[in-house]
């Protein structure tokens, strides 16, 4: 009956954002609703078991989102990408762009949420269409690829950041193992299978030839690679620090307190606003104006991710999750498997990857919970995977791919659709085959 009941409240979710065009946020507190009266809540506790659910989930995730939104802003406007794009272009040569622009993607893709990186690498790629007379989907599928990487597996991406929170991960630990997992998943979804699609002709429009920075206007090569990397070295190193960390007295309580993801990411900031802006002579006021303008570009996520966590607190105050829990404790599978298959029967059917990866922690957290067979970093890798599968039609990614590229709907479905597929099945083998030399 709690299966039944929990896919009832799905339909009802993919219903309103696929059916009626509903906004996420609205979807979920409106199926937050209805699934409190399905499932038996009395009526007069629906809006505060919401109001706790969002606010439980929103308050460690805030800061996390905001400040990795402020870090890709600046990491884009000062002309870091376009040096590290530049600099990765040189190292390759012309005979292996593809593989200079995944690299680009996955390193210009840690800091930057996807829609962003997209748009502004994208008029990248296709400078060098026009320079090497290269299909444009050649070159672009490999750099896609290791966005979409950055974007479901690595922190401080929104969904695996989310999903840290959720399962009670270590984020330094996620990011590793998500490291080891999207590098073959990026090579094989990227140069491996773009070299197959040298056939797919396209012209991208006129509208996005780029425009691009004077060489003279950028900053140095170290520059950027140490800035826009810096993030990723510092909340590695946040998961070693703790091991250290057993001292008593002050020694152990600084440790604790610059492991901690929230202060790792203020001081990559801080860091990266002296070495990008201010050295650089920005104006400080024209700094402070783009981190404003990153709080409203990532608005709109952070709305989501409150929407799912309300839903979450309904399944946990009715008593659903433990009922599914102990049911599907009796089934003999993989609970990562588990875990990405329902992240991949949402993702098909609502198209976000933010939502599928959510919604899929709202019903498997209790799984895991107490669980020691299961690790919960891997669970995070596990539903970002299958966050990422076949994506189609009902996805905003899969329309601005198209559009940008200027494609039929077949060869998005051969290019776009294929690509994504492959790193959320990769993804899944790099999981399980972790899990198995981890255990």
């Amino acid at each position: 009956m709690a299966l039944l009941l929990i896919l009832l409240i799905i339909v009802f979710l993919v219903l309103l954002i696929v059916g009626l065009k509903i906004h996420p946020f609205l979807a979920f507190l409106l199926a937050s609703i209805f699934g409190g009266i399905v499932l038996g809540i009395p009526i007069g506790k629906i809006p505060k078991a919401i109001e706790v659910g969002m606010g439980g989930l929103l308050g460690g995730l805030t800061i996390v989102i905001c400040l990795g939104a402020m870090f890709g802003k600046l990491v884009a406007e000062s002309g870091a990408a376009q040096q590290i794009t530049q600099s990765l272009m040189r190292v390759f040569g012309e005979s292996r762009l593809q593989w200079a622009l995944m690299f680009t993607g996955f390193v210009v893709g840690i800091p930057l949420f996807y829609n962003v990186g997209f748009v502004l690498l994208i008029p990248l790629v296709f400078s060098l269409v026009y320079q090497y007379k290269l299909p444009a989907v050649f070159l672009g599928i490999s750099m896609l690829a290791a966005l979409s990487v950055t974007h479901g597996f690595l922190p401080p991406h929104p969904s695996p950041t989310a999903l840290v929170e959720e399962f009670g991960a270590e984020m330094g630990t996620t990011l590793m193992y998500g490291l080891i997992v999207a590098l073959p998943a990026m090579i094989l979804a990227g140069p491996v299978y773009a070299s197959r699609l040298k056939h797919i002709h396209s012209r991208p429009l006129d509208l996005f030839k780029p425009s691009e920075k004077s060489d003279d206007e950028l900053p140095s090569s170290f520059n950027s690679f140490f800035s826009a990397l810096l993030p990723v070295f510092l909340l590695i190193g946040s998961s070693v620090l703790p091991y250290f960390a057993g001292n008593e007295g002050t020694v152990g309580e600084i440790l604790e307190f610059l492991a901690n993801p929230n202060i790792v990411l203020i001081v990559a900031l801080a860091i990266a606003t002296y070495s990008l802006g201010i050295s650089r002579k920005m104006p400080v006021k024209k700094i402070m104006g783009m981190y404003g303008e990153s709080i409203k570009d990532i608005a709109v996520i952070l709305l989501i991710v409150a929407g799912a966590g309300g839903l979450k607190q309904i399944f946990i105050e009715s008593g659903v999750s433990d009922e599914l829990g102990a049911m599907l404790s009796q089934w003999d599978v993989n609970l990562l498997f588990l875990g990405w298959v329902t992240a991949t029967l949402i993702r098909v059917s609502v198209g976000s990857a933010t939502v599928a990866g959510l919604t899929t922690a709202g019903i498997i957290a209790p799984l895991v919970a107490g669980n020691p067979a299961v690790d919960p970093n891997l669970m995070v890798l596990a539903i970002g995977a299958g966050s990422l599968m076949f994506s189609h039609v009902n996805d905003s990614g899969f329309w601005m791919y198209k559009e940008y590229f200027n494609l039929s709907i077949k060869d998005t479905f051969l290019s776009w659709t294929v690509m994504e597929t492959i790193v959320g099945v990769v993804g899944l083998i790099g999981v399980l085959l972790l899990d198995f030399f981890l255990v």
